[in-house]
């Protein structure tokens, strides 16, 4: 028994997948779910009946959550949909850099520099309004599929 037999990729993520299945006929609107490979946010989901041979089907309008494209989907109700894990994390705003990435705080005290200003331009332009201001912004950042993107901003208040 060499070592080399036993090679393991090593991951932070614990293998953990970025989708899971979910039956196409129990997803709901204001669900997500990946058409076309793109975590997306149900907007409408309509079903047609059985037809002579089989399955009913569910038709899906999803809007991208990174870049707002509408995607639509028709799969039968039966069948399993790959639904992505989406999460939210808030985080301080500490810096923003001239080629437009921003510098945020963790809750455990470190940074994150590796996300770019929102293409957004009504929340682009608060978050610089806000900054230039001098202020204390915390973002919000989703983050699906293994991309983020900064999509909400709240106010906590002046520097102190």
């Amino acid at each position: 028994m060499s070592d080399e037999e036993h090679h393991f990729e090593h991951r932070a993520d614990a293998g953990a997948s970025l989708t899971y299945p979910q039956q196409a006929g129990t997803i709901r609107k204001n669900g997500y779910i990946v058409i076309k490979n793109r975590p997306c946010k149900v907007v409408e989901v309509s079903t047609s009946k059985t037809g002579k041979h089989g399955h009913a089907k569910c038709h899906f309008v999803g809007i991208d959550i990174f870049n707002g494209k509408k995607l639509e989907d028709i799969v039968p109700s039966s069948h399993n949909c790959d639904v992505p894990h989406v999460n939210r994390t808030d985080y301080q705003l500490i810096d923003i850099s001239e080629d437009g990435f921003v510098s945020l705080l963790t809750e455990n005290g470190n940074t994150k520099d590796d996300l770019r200003l929102p293409t957004d331009d009504n929340l682009l332009s608060q978050i610089k309004d806000g900054f230039a201001e001098g202020k204390d912004l915390v973002v919000s950042v989703m983050s699906s599929m293994g991309e983020e993107q900064i999509c909400a901003l709240k106010d906590i208040g002046p520097k102190s």
